[in-house]
């Protein structure tokens, strides 16, 4: 298994901490006046969704986490499951609503995913950086009223709902930010 020196570390790196995946979310070196330096990290627990802060010295060294990235396509929900398939061996992976967590929001059937499997299980999956979707429903545009910035929430053929611009009618594809949830552009066929 390979390992990281402090001197490696840094934010999204992926390592192993009893037998556990976490990712570094911050990341703050300091050097005190004199003695060593001292490597301060924030990590997420990719398993459980805790987040652990720990100090190093300069010459500590932590195991990678034996994690793979993989393409996948999202097939279908059943039940309380989100399947989906690598797109290289076709295998399909089930992960719960907690695994899924906020992505949901931006995947419907064939969106092709990011999927993180520890041990060969999936723990985690991050949608494309923009997603097109179809508006469901949302309330008419008043007629005259054109002032700027106002704006609407839309319900997406996902069930999730957004903030829009007025103008945004029903029937509508717009494009959404998964980052940051917010719409981007109206898409015109």
């Amino acid at each position: 298994m390979a390992s990281y020196n402090t001197s490696d570390f840094k934010k999204g790196l992926k390592i192993q901490i009893d037998g556990e995946p976490y990712l570094i979310t911050e990341f703050n070196f300091r050097k005190p006046g004199k003695g060593n330096a001292l490597y301060e990290c924030k990590m997420k627990n990719l398993v459980r969704g805790t987040t652990l802060t720990r100090t190093y010295k300069g010459g500590d060294s932590l195991e990678s986490a034996d994690v793979n990235e993989i393409q996948a396509q999202y097939l279908y929900r059943q039940g309380d499951k989100f399947v989906f398939m690598d797109n290289d061996n076709y295998e399909q992976y089930e992960l719960s609503p907690d695994q899924v967590d906020d992505a949901w929001k931006y995947i419907k059937e064939g969106t092709v995913c990011s999927v993180v499997l520890f041990n060969e299980n999936p723990i985690t999956v991050t949608p494309p950086n923009h997603v097109i979707l179809k508006v469901e429903y949302a309330e008419p545009a008043v007629r005259g009223n054109t002032a700027t910035n106002l704006t609407k929430p839309a319900k997406m053929e996902t069930g999730a709902e957004f903030i829009v611009p007025a103008f945004v009618e029903m029937g509508e594809m717009i494009k959404i930010d998964t980052r940051t949830g917010e719409y981007i552009e109206r898409i015109r066929e």
